[in-house]
């Protein structure tokens, strides 16, 4: 390994000689600087050191024909000065190496959430038609904060409601937070923090009047599906939601404590939901009708299941759209029938405490949303006290013209 003075001269000069592959030339006037010459005539400037650990090591700076001498020295003082302080460049490149893909994290996501998230296939859905096409070449720590906003907004500037906009920022959000928990290498923080979500006002509750479900139901009796006219009934009754009530089996009721056990609920937990005398009646007609079916679909474990399979329903949208729209209520949805449930048993008189239990809502403040109905009953029964108290306890009357307003009311 010749070690010289290195010039813009001298440099010429050395070339790798015949019949061997490379050799290496030292600069005396850099410490570390080093010449790669090749028997193909490429010549690279190369930093030899040692790390932390005393390990020698070579990090490559550039090729000799892009980077003059001059340049070259500079660069490699400059790197001497960084590994002074405890930062190796070679290792810093190694784990550049090693960051990921967003496609290659994306893959190892997939893999890990379809063992531990009920709703991956949504994930894999917004991966494939938003994400991936627009990072999946892009390495982790090559996706930026604004890069995020550009996504989100665009998003929204292209149509999409605030909260389908908003699943692409909460989905990335939680990719990123996992690539920082596994600690993958090259990532330090996580791009979309303190990127806000759209505000989503879509927290309207529609409730079913008497009548309304009344029309409803014969709707559904005359659906083509004909398990629509128990599926429907029964969220009525239990205030479950959708795919709580597809996905029962049999074998998670108890008809003797008579309470229906869901195994996993939104929350990720069971929870128990008490059945009705109504709702009794109607899992014995679905039991009679089931008999009735062909082996081996009369053995089938799910309650509420497609006749034609004897598995949970994938999808009752159709059949269900087109019994809303027949009882003139194109604008309720399958997710009203719980907040229908909720505001019979308030305005029945029951607690915002029941109301929790049984819906299975494991925040209160959930729950606190049907608050006004609570008032409206109170308000009700009140007036039911005074009215039948008559004129017993009847105010005494004050002259007052007709055009002033109530006094309470104007201080209300």
């Amino acid at each position: 390994m010749p070690s010289l003075i290195f010039t813009a001269k001298a440099l010429k000069d050395l070339v790798c000689p015949a019949g061997t592959a490379k050799i290496d030339f030292h600069d005396k006037g850099c410490k570390g600087l080093m010449l790669e010459a090749r028997i193909s005539g490429k010549r690279t400037w190369y930093l030899r050191y040692r790390d932390a650990r005393g390990t020698q090591r070579q990090f490559r700076l550039a090729d000799a024909q892009d980077l003059p001498l001059e340049q070259a020295r500079k660069r490699a003082d400059e790197l001497r000065g960084q590994i002074a302080l405890g930062h190796d460049p070679a290792a810093q490149k190694a784990v550049l190496r090693c960051v990921p893909t967003f496609q290659e994290f994306a893959t190892r996501y997939l893999d890990y959430v379809r063992h531990s998230k009920r709703s991956w296939q949504t994930d894999e859905s917004l991966l494939r038609n938003h994400l991936l096409p627009r990072f999946g070449t892009r390495h982790l720590d090559e996706i930026r904060k604004d890069d995020i906003i550009a996504l989100h907004h665009g998003r929204r500037a292209e149509g999409a409601a605030p909260g389908s906009a908003n699943r692409l920022l909460i989905l990335l959000r939680y990719m990123f937070n996992l690539a920082l928990r596994w600690e993958v290498p090259g990532l330090t923080k996580n791009p979309t923090a303190s990127v806000p979500l759209f505000e989503e006002n879509n927290k309207r509750e529609r409730y079913l009047t008497q009548d309304e479900a009344r029309r409803l139901y014969e709707a559904v009796s005359k659906s083509e599906n004909t398990m629509l006219a128990f599926i429907v009934p029964a969220l009525i009754m239990t205030g479950a939601r959708k795919r709580e009530l597809l996905d029962a089996q049999w074998s998670h009721l108890d008809l003797t404590q008579r309470l229906w056990r869901i195994p996993i609920s939104k929350s990720g937990k069971a929870r128990h939901v008490p059945l009705s005398d109504g709702l009794i009646q109607l899992l014995a007609q679905i039991k009679d009708l089931q008999a009735g079916w062909p082996a081996p679909l009369n053995a089938c474990p799910w309650v509420f299941a497609n006749p034609a399979t004897g598995k949970p329903y994938v999808s009752i949208f159709q059949a269900w759209n087109t019994a809303r729209k027949r009882a003139g209520l194109p604008e309720v949805r399958i997710h009203d029938l719980r907040h229908s449930f909720a505001s019979f048993l308030i305005n029945n008189g029951r607690s915002l405490y029941e109301v929790q239990k049984i819906l299975g809502h494991t925040q209160v403040r959930t729950t606190q949303r049907y608050a006004h109905l609570a008032q409206e009953t109170l308000l009700e029964a009140a007036n039911t006290a005074v009215n039948a108290l008559g004129d017993a306890f009847a105010p005494p009357t004050v002259a007052r013209k007709t055009s002033d307003p109530c006094p309470l009311l104007e201080h209300a």
